[in-house]
């Protein structure tokens, strides 16, 4: 029998740890203070759900791990340039990241912006330099994730959050919002491999981008469940920020409840989806069912 998904995730996030240490400027190096703000805000914690998302469909696809280092670093690097920037006081103005001081409290808020704006260029030279990837496949990889970090992505999604503190929402536009905030960053990191992939038909390549937009739109609004009932001490920012922000989000315009239901359907809908994959999907499975039941 082979070894379930859940026991390798040691593995996968020691593994990503190490080569996010080797990708990220030593701190001694000259910008001191800045290189220590990058890596305080990479190396700092976090469960690393998108390069686990980035392994376990290399897993779905059989792909080799080595293959995946480079997308998987690219995209946690990314994530952690936005959430460096959502933390900041014209943002979100957080205290508090994974059980820690944010980047513009241990630091400065300068800092912290050049920080997030270093790290964003070093997930595109992390691909760059990606070893044994074909120029075809590469220029797919960085086509992928370089739209998932956009204005027509997760930049975008943040606007589209900002502007509408204090506003009531559709669900539709809600979900437009998380499509883009969340989801193009989750869709990326399961997209990406599949720019990896040799000869991957059609249909499974439609499975995957369902499975995750459906899970991606499931993480956020799991965050927002956490937010309203998690304890700060456990989700490692601070609980109740959204509604301190008037922020639109799942609980505070539909109810805890009706959040839950809607988490439990998407959960549902990108099940089905890895259907096609047989097996092989089983690492999706179990990341799946984590995201939408995390903190309960």
């Amino acid at each position: 029998m082979p070894t379930p998904f859940s026991e390798r995730i040691s593995e996968y996030t020691s593994r990503i740890a190490d080569k996010l240490e080797e990708a990220l400027p030593e701190s001694g190096v000259t910008p001191r203070r800045l290189h220590e703000a990058m890596r305080y805000s990479v190396l700092n914690g976090g469960k690393r759900i998108r390069p686990l998302l980035v392994y376990a469909t290399g897993e779905c696809l059989r792909l080799d791990a080595v293959d995946l280092d480079a997308p998987a670093m690219a995209i946690e690097l990314i994530h952690a340039f936005s959430l460096v920037h959502d933390d900041l006081p014209s943002m979100d103005n957080d205290d508090l990241r994974r059980g820690h001081p944010t980047v513009h409290r241990k630091f400065d808020e300068a800092t912290a912006i050049l920080a997030a704006d270093a790290l964003q260029p070093l997930a595109f030279q992390v691909l760059a330099a990606a070893p044994g990837i074909s120029p075809d496949k590469l220029i797919h990889l960085v086509q992928s994730i370089a739209k998932a970090c956009g204005s027509l992505g997760m930049t975008g999604g943040q606007s589209i959050d900002l502007s509408s503190e204090g506003r009531v929402l559709t669900e539709s536009e809600l979900e437009q919002m998380y499509e883009l905030k969340t989801g193009a960053l989750i869709e990326a990191s399961v997209m990406s491999v599949s720019c990896l992939a040799d000869d991957l038909p059609a249909d499974r390549r439609a499975a995957l981008l369902r499975f995750s937009r459906n899970i991606g739109m499931a993480f956020q609004i799991r965050d927002d469940i956490l937010d309203v009932e998690g304890e700060t001490d456990v989700i490692g920012k601070q609980a109740g920020a959204d509604q301190r922000l008037a922020k639109a989000t799942y609980p505070s315009l539909f109810g805890v409840k009706a959040a839950r239901q809607r988490c439990e359907t998407l959960l549902q809908a990108g099940m089905q989806e890895l259907e096609i994959f047989g097996d092989d999907a089983e690492p999706l499975r179990w990341l799946a069912r984590y995201i939408v039941e995390r903190g309960s």
